[in-house]
């Protein structure tokens, strides 16, 4: 056993265990890496002030109300803990309530429990609430400033200006991660999203599959009915695609008429079904004229060691196997599973 490791309560079975968590009041955390499952106690949520066991009993719960600028920090934290560089996980920050402010808490850690390769297979936590004394200090701080109504009506002013450049910024930042003419993720925002990603599934052990796919024989669209007319239909195929997805799929513009979907916490077979929904809403889609609109798609999954580049190079072969089928088909890495001749 490793020395940040520490023995399950001796005599304590899972329910017995998770029944004590229910008593304490402080927010108890037991994440089981193996299965991906988290256990939350009720005094978790109190502490946050939503519902009890109201959210999702996995990591990305956690993550999701880690304040964003706090986040590089405490996943670097983490991860030189589970890593075995650190030899605590004790660290401050602040997660997202219910009513949409922020609370400090300190998150402290112990793994319970390793496999035979090293890696987490158990670790147990708390969050603490702190924001108590965090305002104390904040106050103190204050109190020792001179003139201080001078220094209240300038943060104010202050305060006013920093909104006004947040929103300006927030508006810049769209625009800038967003497809001019589908309103959909564009290049940019694609690469940032999947290292995000990539990282997350190296992190966790979490499946990430892609699904790459372009338009059939889309320049004699063009050709015969103009651009406008194209970029029309692109717009249109857009809207379709997102009946099939789930609120933090990712939909982007790879360029022209090539689009990637990135699907978190999807397993190949899974993500093959959500390309085979795709194509069957694909059929529904008026034609351009005499021309029908299809797609051809390549479907892969994330491999150990893969970075955003290597998951976005075998979809894209496999788009092309789907290409060799027949078009209006489905590939994976290995095999044209599904083809529907015919567009233009």
């Amino acid at each position: 056993m490793s020395h940040n490791t520490r023995p399950a309560p001796a005599g304590f079975s899972e329910q017995q265990l998770h029944t004590l968590f229910e008593l304490i009041s402080d927010g108890i955390w037991d994440w089981n890496a193996n299965t991906g499952y988290v256990y939350r106690n009720p005094g978790w949520y109190a502490m946050l002030g939503y519902a009890s066991h109201s959210m999702a009993n996995s990591v990305l719960t956690w993550e999701s109300v880690i304040h964003p600028e706090d986040y590089p920090r405490v996943m670097a934290h983490f991860e030189a803990y589970i890593t075995q560089r650190n030899e605590r996980y004790l660290i401050e920050y602040r997660c997202r309530c219910q009513d949409g402010s922020y609370l400090w808490v300190e998150d402290s850690g112990y793994i319970i429990a390793r496999n035979s390769d090293g890696s987490v297979a158990r670790m147990l936590g708390a969050h603490r609430n702190i924001d108590a004394g965090k305002r104390r200090v904040a106050q103190l701080e204050q109190q020792n400033l001179s003139l201080e109504s001078l220094v209240a009506e300038r943060t104010r002013e202050l305060s006013w200006v920093n909104q006004q450049l947040q929103r300006q910024l927030d508006e810049n930042r769209e625009l800038a991660e967003r497809d001019a003419l589908t309103r959909i993720a564009n290049r940019y925002r694609l690469d940032k999203v999947l290292q995000q990603e990539c990282e997350r599934s190296q992190r966790f052990r979490q499946p990430l599959s892609l699904i790459a796919m372009d338009v059939d024989d889309f320049k004699p669209i063009n050709d015969r009915y103009g651009h406008a007319r194209g970029d029309a239909a692109l717009v249109q195929v857009v809207d379709n695609l997102r009946t099939c997805l789930r609120e933090y799929d990712l939909r982007a513009r790879w360029g022209g008429d090539e689009f990637v979907i990135v699907l978190p916490q999807t397993l190949l077979d899974e993500a093959l079904e959500v390309a085979a929904r795709l194509r069957q809403v694909m059929e529904k889609v008026e034609p351009v004229g005499e021309c029908r609109l299809t797609m051809s798609y390549g479907v892969v999954q994330w491999q150990e060691g893969d970075a955003p580049d290597d998951l976005l190079a075998r979809a894209d072969k496999a788009l092309y196997r789907a290409k060799g089928a027949g078009k209006n088909a489905i590939a994976d890495d290995l095999t044209a599973l599904a083809e529907q001749h015919g567009s233009c």
